[in-house]
């Protein structure tokens, strides 16, 4: 087991961020992009207006590559849990399993499998109102750090 899963997780920690270099990139983009609206405005020009779309279609693409990313997770997500529910709530709750979105599904992955069926009724009969307020809930924290 890497010393990565075997750290504790919970409610205040779980969340994922991209990293240092990535948010330092983004940052860097909209700064470039700063001084060259800066440089159109001083001297405005076909090229120059060209150079202004140029971060532009970088931030752009900064962007869509981690929601993309985060996309992906989603639907992974939403198949494990799917599968995760069927296997501890039998296959005769399949139709409630599908009617649960995937911001709730995401919620109810960090719940052990002895308090999964619990939070799944509450969440069925709307006792929740966030997806958080079911991370909030939980006390056997399942740790996931391989998130995007």
């Amino acid at each position: 087991m890497s010393t990565v899963s075997a750290r504790p997780q919970s409610f205040g920690n779980h969340r994922a961020w991209p990293g240092t270099g990535y948010a330092l990139a983004g940052v860097v983009l909209v700064i470039e992009l700063g001084r060259r609206a800066w440089l159109l405005k001083e001297a405005p020009d076909f090229w120059n207006g060209f150079e202004v779309l140029v971060p532009i279609a970088l931030i752009v693409t900064w962007w869509a590559s981690r929601r993309r990313a985060q996309i992906v997770q989603d639907r992974v997500i939403r198949l494990e849990m799917r599968l995760r529910l069927e296997r501890v709530l039998g296959a005769a709750r399949r139709a409630d399993i599908e009617r649960v979105g995937v911001p709730w599904l995401v919620a109810l992955r960090f719940a052990s499998d002895a308090e999964l069926p619990g939070l799944f009724g509450d969440v069925l009969a709307g006792k929740f109102e966030r997806p958080d307020d079911v991370k909030r809930r939980i006390q056997g924290w399942q740790a996931d750090w391989l998130r995007v």
